[in-house]
């Protein structure tokens, strides 16, 4: 991959997981970067490591992302839409609706309000072309019993993806989709509310993806030519065949 001076990336939910090691390896390739999530503390540990500045966002609060934007140069490359996540396993006949509306704000509508306001960044690309990655999910295009809330919000982020390349055509503006299986970072922790025995039971047995397994493919699309879009990619671990089937080794 060609190191990419003086061109800007954002990572949107970079204190951890997928976003933090985006955030490193986009580093490694001489973006300058400016990275964003809730746990400040975290974020500023994840900025010395990589060079980045830190700033707070949520993107759940206007007025956050508001302030996160009016921070950032007048030209944005790239942006990662990446801050989002679960809340619960439990079957609609149960769910509770505060965890899905908590969901809804941070995959769905966290994602449109920070695309909007970086809309005007991203058309003055320093490198001439901006580019959307949308962190997505194989819960984008696959159901599961208790995942309903989950993947309601993720069958939601591939519609905005498809609609970003429809509404830009034309513009310099490209629009990547990346659908993870199972990754191991702290997702199936905050699902579970903390429970780590719970959590763990989810890769048992079977060799998931890392964060940086992700940053890999996520760095390669975002730095073919410019004239190259990479719609969708769907990357999962060789023991994963559906969301819902898993080769488990005893």
């Amino acid at each position: 991959m060609k190191i990419m001076h003086d061109k800007i990336a954002v990572v949107t939910g970079a204190s951890s997981g997928i976003g933090e090691a985006t955030a490193k390896a986009l580093s490694k390739l001489g973006y300058r970067l400016y990275i964003g999530a809730r746990r400040l503390d975290r974020l500023q540990e994840v900025a010395a490591a990589c060079g980045a500045t830190a700033l707070h966002l949520d993107v759940t609060d206007a007025e956050s992302v508001e302030a996160f934007v009016s921070a950032l140069p007048d030209g944005v490359d790239i942006l990662i839409n990446n801050a989002g996540g679960a809340l619960g396993l439990e079957r609609i006949a149960e769910f509770r609706e505060a965890d899905w509306l908590a969901m809804y704000q941070s995959n769905v509508i966290g994602l449109a309000r920070v695309t909007k306001a970086l809309y005007p960044r991203l058309l003055a690309a320093p490198g001439g072309v901006g580019h959307v990655v949308n962190l997505g999910s194989i819960a984008g295009f696959e159901t599961y019993p208790g995942g309903a809330g989950y993947t309601a919000c993720k069958h939601a982020v591939r519609a905005l993806s498809d609609t970003m390349r429809l509404e830009w055509l034309g513009q310099p503006i490209r629009v990547t989709e990346i659908d993870p299986g199972f990754v191991e970072t702290e997702f199936s922790l905050v699902r579970f509310s903390g429970d780590v025995e719970r959590a763990a039971g989810v890769y048992a047995g079977m060799a998931p993806l890392t964060a940086a397994d992700i940053a890999d493919v996520i760095c390669w699309t975002v730095t073919r030519p410019a004239h190259v879009n990479i719609d969708l990619m769907v990357v999962r671990p060789l023991d994963q065949a559906r969301v819902d089937k898993v080769y488990r080794r005893s």
